[in-house]
């Protein structure tokens, strides 16, 4: 049985978020590769420089996010989308979304032995973000979606997440 972090309910999107970025990627290593640089690409320009821990932090969940889509959630022809959504003052919402429902989000129960390369994307999710979680896509749509949200609040990330557009 798969457990769900947060709920199977989806959480509430943010109200009025200040930036907003979405795009369809083909589930494939290169589509992953893609979504990982254009949302870093996003995030500069919305005020999340390269090189900061808030940046390097939301690009690897982005990456990971969109390999699992691509790894688990892979049918073939279909796209996987990301959604990425900042609410200032500064929380930064990432939600994959891909059309395999049946293969849900099981956060590993006990850390992958040192010889295996794989296992461990949901374990960086749940150390990094502020919360997780997944849902089934809405309007009986096929698939389901995979959320983290950051916050880049406190001393180190204060005005990480700037109105600029």
């Amino acid at each position: 049985m798969t457990t769900n972090p947060a709920s199977a309910i989806p959480s509430p999107q943010p109200p009025h978020p200040t930036h907003h970025f979405e795009m369809r990627f083909s589930s494939t290593p290169r589509g992953a590769r893609l979504a990982r640089r254009l949302c870093g690409e996003r995030l500069h320009a919305w005020g999340v420089p390269y090189g900061t821990e808030a940046h390097d932090t939301l690009t690897l969940l982005v990456a990971e996010l969109a390999a699992n889509a691509v790894r688990h959630g892979r049918v073939p022809a279909r796209d996987f989308r990301v959604r990425l959504t900042t609410v200032h003052p500064a929380t930064v919402r990432i939600e994959v979304t891909d059309t395999r429902g049946e293969r849900l989000p099981e956060p590993a129960t006990r850390t992958p032995g040192p010889d295996r390369t794989d296992g461990r994307g949901l374990l960086l999710v749940e150390a990094l973000a502020s919360r997780w979680g997944w849902h089934f896509r809405p309007c009986g749509a096929p698939g389901k979606a995979v959320w983290a949200e950051y916050s880049c609040t406190g001393p180190k990330h204060d005005a990480m997440v700037s109105s600029r557009p």
